[in-house]
């Protein structure tokens, strides 16, 4: 009996739980659908409060921020002390900010209600990150792609809540979205129930775990994680001045319509929901610094070309570009993940929300930045961050990253 259990733990750690990751993968799909209420808004809320763009910078800089922050401080918490109904419970707390986002009547009610859905992500992700790689088995970039792609498609799908939901009622369509929260605390109640489950088998392995590793961390691990950290820095930028403004971009320069636009934009964004389910797989095969360095110097010359381009050449750029900047998102959290293995839910929360958190900054930014020059001077600055995937270079290989932690 006592072979069978130990044969049992050993098969729970090698095999890949498709179900429980499709299970978080679609919950991570109902989160960030309810964070995409609030870009998708922004066109509605210029025109209905008379918002500038600086008031929709400052939005975006909340509803991220406030995400990023949190992020890494759950993750923290939950390395110390998994707790599995955090998961459910960020959801709830997303429903609160999407009622009060759907009621709100000004600027400032919009900011605190916005800081509710941050919040309610903040608890979601890291949480969510951890479920993943328990469920991965030996298939982690599959496993991260699987659980990424839901929340990627959930983003991706802000221009078509605009143009379907938003543009014909306004800010009080978003109180459907109190049914999706719904949906998704129930699933995640069911998420959370194996995970406690899983927490029960492997108690005994964690604290061996624990008592048998080192509080230090290789310094060469310390300064591959801030490379790792600028990184994801310039592709947030990026991606940032894409999703918040682009379609503004499209409206002032090229006279489309608000909800033509949107077209544009879900395009960019469906494209990196497929770029972010194919990264990880793609990583397990190719070494994941390669693919890392691929999704930025590989779509910095269409990049740069972008802004200048003629109407009929955005649509196959867009896809081209979003598909390959995006293919690392799931790869470098995996990345992450094995350069400091010991802190699962820290660094989890500290890349999946910089990429929130770093975008927020940036919102904050380009939105100034518009007001004082252009539309198509964000754009043309936005351009030229993916050149920085250049210090991709300086990252540790895989291997040497599995040296490094087993000599440390």
């Amino acid at each position: 009996m006592a072979v069978a259990a130990k044969q049992k733990k050993q098969n729970i750690g090698l095999n890949t739980i498709y179900g429980i990751l499709f299970a978080i993968g679609t919950g991570h799909f109902f989160n960030d659908s309810i964070q995409a209420v609030v870009p998708a808004m922004f066109p509605i809320l210029e025109k209905t409060l008379s918002l500038s763009y600086s008031q929709i910078g400052w939005i975006a800089f909340v509803v991220n921020m406030t995400s990023s922050v949190m992020q890494p401080v759950f993750g923290y918490y939950a390395d110390k002390r998994p707790t599995p109904f955090l998961l459910p419970l960020g959801m709830f707390m997303s429903m609160i900010g999407l009622i009060g986002f759907g009621l709100s009547p000004n600027f400032y009610v919009i900011l605190c209600s916005v800081f509710f859905i941050g919040i309610g992500s903040a608890v979601f992700h890291p949480e969510g990150s951890r479920v993943a790689y328990m469920a991965a088995g030996g298939k982690r970039g599959l496993a991260q792609s699987i659980y990424q792609v839901g929340g990627n498609f959930g983003q991706s799908l802000a221009p078509v809540f605009t143009a379907l939901i938003f543009y014909p009622y306004g800010q009080k369509g978003i109180l459907s979205f109190t049914f999706v929260a719904a949906l998704g605390i129930m699933l995640l109640l069911y998420v959370s129930k194996w995970y406690q489950r899983q927490i029960a088998i492997g108690v005994k392995t964690k604290k061996k775990v624990v008592s048998n590793s080192k509080n230090a961390i290789n310094p060469k691990i310390k300064l591959a994680m801030a490379l790792l950290v600028f990184i994801v820095f310039a592709r947030s930028w990026y991606s940032a001045g894409i999703s918040n403004f682009y379609q503004f971009y499209l409206i002032e320069d090229y006279g489309v319509s608000i909800t033509h636009a949107q077209i544009f934009v879900f395009i960019f964004m469906i494209a990196g929901v497929m770029g972010t389910f194919l990264g990880g797989p793609l990583a397990d095969r190719f070494g994941k610094r390669n693919i890392i360095l691929f999704s930025l110097v590989g779509a910095a010359p269409l990049t740069l070309i972008l802004p200048y381009v003629p109407l009929f050449w955005v649509i196959p750029l867009f896809f081209l570009i979003g598909f390959i900047v995006t293919s690392s998102f799931s790869v470098t959290v995996v990345y992450a993940q094995e350069l400091m293995p010991q802190k699962i839910g820290m660094v989890s929360g500290l890349i999946v929300g910089l990429a929130f958190g770093m975008g927020a900054i940036g919102a904050v930014i380009y939105g100034n930045l518009a007001d004082l020059f252009s539309i198509k001077f964000v754009m043309i600055f936005c351009s030229a961050l993916p050149l920085f995937g250049l210090l991709t270079f300086l990252l540790p290989s895989d291997k040497k990253v599995r040296e490094l932690n087993e000599n440390d």
